[in-house]
C-alpha cells in the first residue's frame, strides 16, 4: 500500500475535535480529513490561530496526517446549506472561506484543501464562467498547499471529466488537482472507481472513500452498497498514489467509534495479505498453530514502518511485523501460549509479543513480560513494553521508571501509552531530577522532557 488510511472528523460531529482525533488515531488511522466547522477549528473563531497550533501539535502527538476539507452545511450562512458557493453571483465570502481554509491547512501542513464547485442556479456557461473565475482567484493568490477539486453530484462539477477539464481551461496549474470521492463514481460516473483512480492518475491530491449504489447519492459503509472496494484500493497503489485515502460517512456521527472500527475492519479486509487471513484463521481454530506461525511473520507481511513519515523506527506506532505479530495474539482464545512466545523469540517476537498485550490480557502473564522487557537495553523492546497494557497493570513506581528509561534511551514518550494521564508530581520530580543532571553534564534535554514539565507546571 503506497498511501495512508484517515477519517474524516465530519463523521465526528458530536465528538469534541480532540477526542475525535485520539479514536481515529487509537482505531488505526493513519490520517484525518479534518472538515473545518463551528466546532471543530472555526476558521472564523476570535482564536484560530492559538486553536490551530494546539490542532496542529495534537496531530503530531498522535501521528495523524491531515487534509483539510471545506463541506460544512452551514458554517457560511446559517439558512442555506453549503451556500454562498463558487457559482453564487456573491462568491467572495466562499472565496475568502477557502483562502482562510488554505491558510489554516499550512499551519497544520496538511496535504491539500479540497473544495467543490456548488449548485447552480444559473445556465451552464454563467456558472462554468464564474466557477472558473473563482478558482483563478484562489490560485493567482499563490496558496501555500494544493487545492484539491472534487467532483460532487448535482453540482456544476459533477463529473471527473468536467473536474479536468476546468483544470485544461486554467491552463493546468500545479497548485490545482483532484479530489476523488469513490463513492460519487459509484452513483454518478460512467466507470467505475477503479478506472476512475486510473483516470485521475498523478493530479490525484486526496481520496475519499465510501460505498454507494448506482444513481443515489448517499454515503454508506462498506459493503452496503456496489463498490468494489478491493479493487479501488488496488488502483491507487498502481497509480503509486501516496496521499491520504479517508474514510467520508458524514450522516454516521451518531455511531462515530463503531462505525470507523468497522470501517477500519473492512479496509483491512480488503487489503490483509491472503497469509495473514489464514493464519488468524488458523490461530483461531487452533491456539498451537501461532508457535509456527509467529517466527514467520516478518517474511509474509513485511517489517516496514508502519508511520514512516513520523515514526522512521517504528518505536512509537510499531512495524508491519509488529502489528501481523499482535493480531495474531488477538486470534488467541487466551494468554497462555504468550511466555514461551516471547521466551523463546527473538527481538522481533518478543516485540510482536509486547505489542499484541492489551489491558484486558491477564496480568499474571504480562506484568513478567514487561517487567523483562524494561529490563533490557533494546529501545524498540522498552518502547513497546510502554503500551496500554503497561498504563493497566505497572504498578506507579515501576512505570514511572519505564518513562523515565525512555527519556535515558532517546526514546519519544509518544510510545507511552495514556502518558498524559498517569503524569504525576512525582513523575515530574523524577524527570526535573533528570533534566538536571543533563544540565549539569552540559548535555541537552530531550524536548520530550521540557513538555512534559511544562505541562506539569501548567
Amino acid at each position: 500500500m503506497t498511501f495512508e488510511l484517515g477519517y474524516g472528523t465530519n463523521g465526528f460531529a458530536n465528538h469534541r475535535l480532540h477526542d475525535a482525533l485520539a479514536v481515529i488515531a487509537d482505531l488505526g488511522y493513519t490520517g484525518v480529513a479534518l472538515t473545518l466547522d463551528h466546532h471543530h477549528l472555526d476558521p472564523y473563531g476570535p482564536n484560530v490561530a492559538a486553536e490551530t497550533e494546539r490542532v496542529a501539535a495534537r496531530l503530531d502527538a498522535l501521528g495523524l496526517r491531515v487534509v483539510v476539507e471545506t463541506g460544512a452545511r452551514y458554517l457560511l450562512d446559517p439558512t442555506r446549506k453549503h451556500h454562498p458557493t463558487l457559482v453564487s453571483d456573491d462568491q467572495d465570502t466562499r472565496v475568502d472561506f477557502l483562502l482562510r481554509a488554505a491558510d489554516i491547512a499550512a499551519d497544520l501542513g496538511a496535504d491539500c484543501v479540497s473544495f467543490w464547485s456548488g449548485v447552480s442556479d444559473v445556465d451552464e456557461a454563467t456558472a462554468w464562467k464564474r466557477l472558473r473565475d473563482g478558482v483563478a482567484r484562489l490560485l493567482d493568490a499563490c496558496p501555500r498547499v494544493p487545492f484539491g477539486l472534487e467532483p460532487e453530484p448535482g453540482m456544476a462539477v459533477q463529473h471527473l471529466t468536467e473536474a479536468l477539464t476546468l483544470r485544461t481551461e486554467l491552463g493546468e496549474p500545479e497548485m490545482l488537482g483532484i479530489t476523488l470521492d469513490v463513492g460519487h463514481c459509484v452513483a454518478v460516473e460512467p466507470d467505475d472507481a477503479a478506472t476512475c483512480v486510473r483516470q485521475a492518475g498523478e493530479l490525484l491530491v486526496n481520496v475519499q472513500l465510501d460505498d454507494m449504489v448506482h444513481g443515489v447519492h448517499e454515503h454508506l459503509e462498506f459493503g452496503a452498497g456496489t463498490l468494489d472496494l478491493a479493487a479501488t484500493l488496488a488502483a491507487l497503489t498502481e497509480v503509486g498514489y501516496t496521499g491520504l485515502a479517508a474514510v467520508e460517512l458524514p450522516r454516521h456521527s451518531h455511531a462515530a467509534p463503531d462505525v470507523a472500527r468497522r470501517s477500519m475492519a473492512a479496509l483491512r479486509a480488503a487489503m490483509d495479505p491472503p497469509w495473514l487471513v489464514e493464519a488468524e484463521a488458523r490461530v483461531r481454530a487452533d491456539a498451537a498453530a501461532i508457535r509456527s506461525l509467529f517466527p514467520a511473520v516478518g517474511r509474509h507481511v513485511g517489517r516496514d514502518a508502519v508511520r514512516p513519515r513520523v515514526d522512521a523506527r517504528g518505536w512509537v506506532h510499531g512495524t508491519a511485523d509488529d502489528l501481523a505479530r499482535a493480531r495474531l495474539i488477538a486470534a488467541l482464545p487466551d494468554a497462555s501460549e504468550l511466555p514461551d512466545l516471547y521466551r523463546y523469540g527473538d527481538d522481533a517476537e518478543k516485540r510482536g509479543v509486547l505489542r499484541g498485550l492489551r489491558p484486558s490480557t491477564d496480568p499474571s502473564v504480562g506484568v513478567p513480560i514487561v517487567q523483562d522487557a524494561l529490563r533490557t537495553n533494546d529501545p524498540r523492546l522498552v518502547a513497546a513494553a510502554m503500551g496500554p497494557f503497561a498504563a493497566a497493570h505497572l504498578d506507579r513506581h515501576a512505570w514511572r521508571h519505564g518513562v523515565l528509561k525512555c527519556l535515558f534511551m532517546g526514546i519519544p514518550l509518544g510510545a507511552v501509552s495514556r502518558l498524559d494521564d498517569l503524569a504525576d508530581a512525582e513523575l515530574a520530580r523524577m524527570v526535573a531530577d533528570f533534566a538536571a543532571e543533563r544540565h549539569a553534564a552540559g548535555r541537552a534535554v530531550p524536548v520530550d522532557a521540557t513538555d512534559l514539565l511544562r505541562k506539569a507546571r501548567a
